[in-house]
């Protein structure tokens, strides 16, 4: 992961190499300037002073010749080794090269003034009066012929210097170009560079604030932010939208917890509505079960037993979550006193797997429900009908089916309760609870993780399936087997 620190070390490394590369540019542009002007300069230097070691060299030649005096001796040796000195400097200098032929013959005089006053000094101490004249006129001669030819030369190297100078003035208008060039682009590229890394840094954080804005308001729906750059507003963007998203999470989990609990007080509160004393109520079935079995009515006893149970199991905890076994227990309740109202009109055919009777859910969900078929389904219909139960196993959930042959549901009925409406009011049930509020109380208890189908046409009965989850140890050992 790059972190903006490591970036911006990477974009200041960046700017030090550009500054690096400006200043070596410069550095080298004046360094190659500056040789050329000095190997010129060295060129005139060095032509003047074999000039000058020429006519000083004659000089001394000629004021010994006339005063004999060996002082002029050694300043003559003196120029004269100045000048052969000068001669091999000559050689090795850029004019041999510009110049090869010119500075040959130069070179050539040089020497041969050196020779002729070697000649006539020698000549002077030998005290050869006819020889020396003529050796120190040549002496004069060649020292004139240097001095000419130096002249020439010094003419070569200042047109040469001239032309040097007129390109260094072009160079110097090229190079303050390439440097105006240089600075500007190096100028360009940073400011970009610095548009593109603050860019990468508030874009996101703009983002970020608008989404803790829309937050902080309420406004919790929208896309999740992505942030392309793998830095650390990289993680404070993925740690945003997990925030989010378990706030939203908890909302959701809130308002259906205070749904529960109004649909529970509403229940509780219906309950105490219709409820008299239990124990009143029970002590007092539980007598008149006595007295009918006493007096051999036993199907009266068995009517009061299964309303007794029915009555006690509807007047229970509602908060409650019960088994499977234990909702059966009070649907086979309402089977009995059915059964006993309508012997000829109704018929219940019950049809359970053993293996799911542990499974967990809310009370009273299939007693209104079985109650809701017989109401609107069979009691309306002049031959009756049957309504049957099945559960049955299908992986790690468990299928419950209720079906009725009664009169059916017309399509916008259907749609108004798979819509969270009521198929008609629930007058005459025995607790008041309709199927809105069963679908409801097992979409909070099961946390949507239930599903209920219904499906219904008139003349054609009712049918509702429900599936939810089975016991964990009852899963668990269905998979074993698997």
């Amino acid at each position: 992961m790059k972190t903006i620190r490591m970036k911006l070390l990477l974009y200041f490394l960046v700017f030090v190499v550009l500054f690096n590369v400006v200043s070596y540019s410069i550095y080298a542009s004046s360094r190659h300037f500056l040789q050329e002007y000095h190997s010129s300069f060295e060129g005139f230097l060095l032509l003047n002073e074999i000039s000058q070691q020429s006519t000083r060299l004659y000089e001394q030649v000629n004021a010994y010749a006339v005063e004999r005096d060996t002082a002029f001796l050694d300043q003559a040796a003196a120029a004269k080794k100045a000048l052969l000195a000068n001669e091999k400097d000559l050689q090795n200098s850029r004019m041999s090269d510009l110049y090869p032929q010119s500075m040959a013959v130069y070179r050539s005089l040089m020497k041969t003034l050196a020779e002729e006053s070697e000649k006539t000094i020698e000549a002077v101490r030998n005290d050869e009066v006819d020889v020396y004249p003529a050796h120190l006129n040549e002496v004069r001669n060649v020292a004139g012929y240097v001095q000419e030819a130096t002249l020439n030369q010094l003419n070569l190297e200042l047109n040469e210097y001239q032309q040097f100078y007129d390109n260094m003035e072009k160079r110097n208008a090229a190079f303050q170009q390439f440097t105006a060039s240089l600075f500007v682009a190096t100028l360009l590229l940073a400011v970009m560079m610095a548009l593109l890394f603050s860019r990468g840094i508030t874009r996101p954080i703009q983002t970020l604030m608008k989404a803790a804005n829309d937050m902080s308001a309420g406004r919790l729906e929208g896309p999740d932010i992505e942030v392309r750059s793998k830095d650390e507003l990289h993680q404070l963007a993925l740690s945003f939208n997990q925030m989010r998203a378990d706030t939203r999470r908890f909302i959701e989990e809130m308002k259906e917890k205070a749904a529960l609990d109004q649909w529970l007080k509403e229940l509780e509160l219906r309950q105490l509505q219709n409820q008299i004393n239990p124990h009143f109520l029970f002590n007092t079935l539980n007598t008149i079960k006595q007295m009918a079995y006493l007096e051999d009515a036993h199907s009266t006893s068995n009517l009061i037993e299964a309303v007794s149970t029915l009555l006690r199991y509807s007047l229970g905890d509602v908060n409650k979550a019960v088994t499977l076994g234990e909702e059966l227990k009070a649907a086979d309740s309402y089977f009995s006193i059915q059964k006993t109202r309508f012997p000829d009109r109704v018929a219940f055919r019950k049809s359970v797997d053993e293996s799911c009777l542990k499974a967990e859910m809310p009370a009273l969900i299939l007693q209104p429900i079985i109650e809701n078929a017989f109401i609107h389904g069979i009691e309306p219909k002049e031959e009756g009908g049957e309504i049957s139960v099945s559960v049955r196993r299908l992986g790690r959930e468990v299928v419950i089916e209720v079906a009725d042959t009664g009169v059916g549901m017309r399509e916008e009925v259907l749609d108004r309760i798979r819509a969270g409406g009521q198929p008609a009011e629930h007058v005459g049930h025995s607790t008041g609870i309709g199927l809105n509020n069963v679908f409801k109380r097992l979409h909070l208890f099961y946390k949507g993780r239930e599903a209920v189908e219904l499906a219904s046409a008139e003349g054609a009965g009712t049918r509702i399936l429900l599936k939810i989850p089975a016991a964990k140890e009852e899963g668990h050992e269905s998979g074993n087997r698997g």
